[in-house]
């Protein structure tokens, strides 16, 4: 059966070549996801700056979280754990160490120029660590600055000139007192003089991280283990080497590193399950074309074992040379997912992409499984079928299921209906998202196993429908769609797929969008928002705007995220439970929240406001204490001051913004609120407009910026989901393309006949046209099925079918390249096949 196997290869190029093309991308895009996940699990970062320190001691960022009485999860904390700066003497008395210094790391930027340029501003003690040198000028001094050379340009600035620099919620002039460069440093940086930056970083009794380098002939083991008995007793640390240390300089790949391991994972399991059906569909209609060859064999005598095993054997070829040519190919798709997904600004483009033969095991694993299910799947029906009934079968197929492939689409059915009361009767808010994302996949499997059975039923209903609309050609083509059910169906599930996919899945996400949007909008009452060029705002200028005859209300704001530690919060997720820091005085009046009990003018010092959801899991009400682990992995008891209604899946509490600030990397309010006193916003921005001349550093934006700035930055987070839909719909695109010229190219007999009775190719055309759009049209209802069977629950469990919002340039986008890929799939290869005398195609 092998060898028969290989001369059937060789003889039906064109039939393979759609198997080909399905096995080959789905495991190009396995291939790639594997190499995403690698990334992600590795998340390589390599140094930079301190590319000169052989180990770096840096604050404890994990923290364990509790999902159940015996269970916990590691997370990492939101914001930088600073460490104390006593600890830097206590390490550099450890045997072995040569020097050991204590980074001062914070935000600045160089303002005036062409453009204002943000940086990370360090004392200079640390230049040497990368190393940088001085092209010109000196170390600084008290009141000076030294600029890389980047920096230095970009500012328009030279030796000797005085430039403004923004750090810490203010702004002063430096003197440049020299330019330095290194190499592989992209980020912009700054130096100061090691009294400035204790004083700019806001914190001179902690440092940002100890940078350690060896004395000659000491042994990175022995000194990590002096270190770690050294700091045993005190602040919990980490310590890094090797590309580890890249963390340091770049903190946020810490959770984007989960993030994409999360991301790859899911891509490449949707992907396995895609191409499954993709490859069961060409497998099964390259047997059906076949099916008068099958039946010869098994009528003189060749078993159901040798026919699958033949059959089998033919697709794992075809699987042997797509993953050869995926061998070359997955790296290249990795790279360039890579690259939109740093464009995007889900991963740092500091993180190493980094694919190497690991991702080669799951993908041709997931290969194999594919190859094997589609291949059973797709031949199940030419392989049990006896002799006589296959002979009879090779001119019209009857539109049975097999039994398991029946339980199985039951079972995906069930599994439809129960996901979908979930998503309607359970969860409420943007969480329901969670299911209802995976039902639109589960019942697109259930259609997709189910077909024959929906297609017929489809068929049926739009049979004089068709046939009164479209004439003779019409007439011929629908009764040719009843005849054919099966293979209506195999050609109508890729269509199905990737239209419930991209409409499923793209309204979902441009909903989610929208209410994220709305949320925000609708819980900011501010007229106008003052921020910082770098290092957020200092809050003195709170009472100074209080001041303004226009202003009627000013808030500090800032934002981070807690774990609730006593009591555990069953529900809260991985990331926490988020956190606005404002003040008491004018809280109320810039956010739109209303207390159902208790007062935001108690919001001071230790206290907290909860949602009353939140505050129930919790069973905490007001004057109740609760215990939160800040983002900086501080303990505070906190005491319930109020309690109010939250946005159902935006749940956040309010804290004061004198504690949360203190325990955020920056250190400070990121911005002031503020409300315009009788509603008279220009007057109000005027007002700003001027205290901002006075204090350069300082931006002010009004209420409609800044809610555009919201909206554009959900916008580009979303662009991911849109990159993992478009993949997805582009390869079951391809497959409805592959499926549809395979079904037409095995109806050339067909079409000459037709042809010798009478039909001129003009009519044969006319009849494929409306087959085509027949079959898309099954397609499309279908998918539309799959899509409302995620949607309208989700609708539900937000408040009502009409909170489902997004662009009908969707429907309209998935619709038209439906009809249009299924149209040129079927008219181009009948063209084709229509250039051939009819006697002569009748004779093949």
């Amino acid at each position: 059966m092998g060898k028969l196997a290989a001369r059937s290869l060789r003889y039906r190029i064109g039939g393979f070549a759609a198997t080909f093309l399905a096995l080959f991308i789905g495991a190009t895009l396995v291939m790639a996801c594997g190499g995403l996940m690698e990334t992600g699990i590795r998340n390589n970062v390599p140094p930079q700056r301190l590319a000169g320190a052989e180990l770096l001691v840096t604050g404890d960022r994990t923290h364990a979280v509790a999902t159940s009485k015996k269970h916990k999860k590691k997370t990492t904390l939101p914001e930088r754990v600073e460490i104390p700066a006593d600890l830097v003497d206590k390490v550099r008395a450890v045997p072995g160490v040569r020097t050991a210094t204590g980074e001062r790391t914070f935000d600045a930027a160089v303002l005036g120029g062409t453009a204002t340029v943000t940086a990370q501003a360090h004392g200079w003690e640390s230049a040497a660590l990368t190393p940088y040198a001085l092209t010109t000028g000196d170390a600084p001094a008290r009141g000076e600055v030294v600029l890389d050379d980047g920096t230095a340009r970009r500012a328009g600035a030279r030796t000797g000139d005085r430039v403004r620099i923004a750090a810490h919620g203010g702004s002063a002039s430096y003197r440049v007192s020299g330019v330095a460069t290194a190499r592989d440093v992209p980020q912009a940086t700054l130096f100061f003089s090691a009294a400035d930056a204790s004083a700019l970083s806001g914190r001179p009794d902690t440092v940002a991280d100890i940078a350690v380098t060896l004395a000659p002939g000491a042994h990175e083991d022995a000194v990590r283990k002096g270190i770690t008995e050294t700091l045993a007793d005190q602040t919990p640390v980490t310590l890094l080497s090797g590309d580890d240390r890249g963390a340091v300089e770049h903190p946020e790949v810490l959770q984007g590193g989960d993030d994409l391991v999360a991301l790859s994972g899911v891509v490449g399991g949707l992907v396995v399950l895609v191409a499954a059906f993709v490859v069961a569909g060409t497998v099964a209609l390259s047997a059906q074309q076949r099916s008068r060859e099958l039946a010869l064999l098994r009528a003189i005598g060749t078993t159901t074992r040798q026919l699958r095993r033949m059959l089998l054997g033919e697709t794992l070829m075809v699987m042997a040379l797509a993953g050869a040519a995926a061998w070359f190919a997955g790296p290249v798709a990795g790279r360039v997912l890579y690259d939109t997904l740093v464009d995007s600004g889900m991963i740092a483009d500091t993180v190493v992409f980094t694919q190497g033969w690991i991702p080669a095991l799951p993908a041709y694993g997931a290969l194999l499984l594919t190859a094997v299910l589609g291949g059973l799947l797709g031949s199940a029906r030419a392989v049990r079928a006896k002799p006589v009934q296959a002979l009879g079968e090779a001119a019209v197929q009857a539109p049975g299921l097999h039994p398991v492939r029946m339980a199985a689409g039951l079972l995906f059915l069930a599994g439809t209906i129960a996901l979908t009361l979930v998503t309607a009767l359970v969860l409420r808010g943007p969480v329901a998202a969670s299911t209802a994302g995976p039902t639109v996949m589960c019942c697109a499997i259930a259609l997709a196993l189910l077909g024959p059975w929906f297609a017929k039923a489809v068929t049926l209903l739009l049979h004089w429908p068709v046939r009164l609309l479209t004439g003779p050609a019409g007439r011929l083509a629908a009764l040719n769609c009843r005849a054919r059910t099966a293979k209506l169906a195999a050609v109508a599930t890729p269509v199905m797929l990737a239209s419930a996919i991209a409409t499923g899945n793209l309204y979902l996400q441009t909903t989610t969008a929208a209410m994220a949007d709305k949320a925000f909008a609708d819980n900011l009452r501010a007229d106008a928002v003052l921020t910082s060029a770098a290092g957020g705002v200092d809050p003195a200028l709170l009472a100074h705007v209080r001041t303004l005859p226009s202003v009627s209300a000013a808030s500090a704001y800032v934002t981070s995220a807690a774990h609730t530690e006593q009591p555990h919060d069953g529900d809260e997720n991985k990331k926490g439970l988020p956190l606005q820091g404002v003040s008491a005085e004018g809280a109320a009046q810039t956010l739109n929240i209303t207390p159902s009990a208790g007062s935001l003018e108690a919001l001071r010092g230790d206290t907290v406001a909860l949602p009353e959801a939140v505050a129930h899991r919790m069973h905490r009400t007001v004057g109740d204490t609760i215990t939160l682990v800040l983002g900086d992995g501080e303990r505070a008891d906190v005491r319930v001051v109020a309690l109010f209604k939250g946005r159902e899946g935006f749940e956040t509490a309010l804290t004061s913004a004198d504690l949360l600030a203190p325990h955020t990397t920056a250190g400070l309010p990121a911005q002031l609120l503020v409300r315009a006193a009788g509603g008279d916003r220009a007057r109000l921005m005027t007002d700003l407009g001027a205290l901002a001349a006075r204090h350069p550093e300082l931006k002010v934006m009004d209420r409609d910026a800044v809610t555009s700035a919201n909206a554009q930055n959900s916008r580009t987070q979303a662009s991911v989901n849109y990159l993992i839909i478009g993949m997805l719909v582009a390869y079951t695109a391809l497959s409805v393309v592959n499926t549809t010229a395979v079904a037409v190219g095995n109806r050339r007999k067909e079409f000459a006949l037709q042809r010798l009775t009478g039909a001129t190719r003009g009519q044969v055309l006319r009849m494929m046209t409306v087959e085509g759009g027949l079959v898309a049209v099954v397609g499309l209802l279908l998918g539309g099925v799959a899509a409302a069977s995620t949607l309208v629950p989700f609708g539900y469990a937000l408040g009502g079918a009409g909170t489902i919002s997004g662009p009908p340039e969707i429907a309209v986008t998935v619709i038209g390249t439906g009809l249009a890929l299924t149209l040129a799939a079927t008219l181009i290869p009948t063209w084709w096949a229509l250039r051939s005398r009819p006697v002569e195609a009748a004779r093949a």
